[in-house]
């Protein structure tokens, strides 16, 4: 069994410096660049478009398939119920607190160390690509669609998203729809119309139970 002896220090500074950076949804300019500096001052090469942030590792070869590590660095607003400042980055009783620290701060950094300990390996049997994402919150048009056809062919993906430190092979998605109900005017009394809102009644439950 090979033992893995890496400092915690870097990276736990690093999600603090997320923390304590505002990058809501269409706002991650400053973290970004947080993260493009500390993948830079490791020696990586970074690309970056947009906010979304990706490298690949050093002895990249077409040959081989390739794994993508991705997770995202913007965040949700913080709940007007916060009882703590959701940009000081606390650790206490072991736990780290703040704004993204669970969703996804703990495992975009994990994901970056865990790249950061492979990237410079020559002979590894698969290729890594790191995207360090945004948007994803809104799912937005910048996030990580925007890059997707300037990453390599993907093999398979490990994405970063709280799950109680349990391996998840699907996601719930959402999808919202815009509809409308047609009507016709006629007179209540006469009961010759059709009403629109009853019409739309019908579809909304057969969509529930579809």
């Amino acid at each position: 069994m090979t033992v893995i002896e890496q400092p915690y220090d870097p990276a736990i500074k690093l999600l603090q410096s997320l923390i304590a950076t505002s990058s809501f949804s269409q706002e991650e300019e400053d973290t970004a660049q947080i993260i493009e500096t500390y993948l830079t001052a490791k020696g990586v090469q970074v690309n970056r478009s947009n906010n979304n942030v990706w490298c690949l590792n050093r002895h990249f070869d077409e040959s081989k398939p390739t794994i993508l590590l991705n997770s995202h660095h913007d965040t949700v607003r913080p709940n007007k119920d916060y009882t703590r400042d959701p940009f000081t980055a606390n650790i206490e009783e072991g736990k780290l607190y703040g704004l993204g620290s669970n969703d996804a701060g703990g495992a975009l950094v994990s994901l970056i160390e865990t790249f950061l300990h492979f990237a410079g390996q020559p002979n590894l049997k698969f290729n890594l690509v790191l995207a360090c994402t945004a948007e994803e919150e809104i799912s937005g048009a910048n996030g990580i669609t925007s890059i997707t056809n300037q990453l390599p062919e993907i093999f398979f993906a490990i994405i970063g998203e709280p799950t109680l430190m349990l391996m998840a092979i699907a996601e719930k998605g959402l999808m919202v729809l815009d509809c409308t109900a047609h009507g016709k005017s006629g007179h209540a009394a006469r009961n010759d119309g059709e009403n629109a809102i009853f019409t739309a009644m019908k579809d909304i439950a057969w969509l529930n139970a579809y």
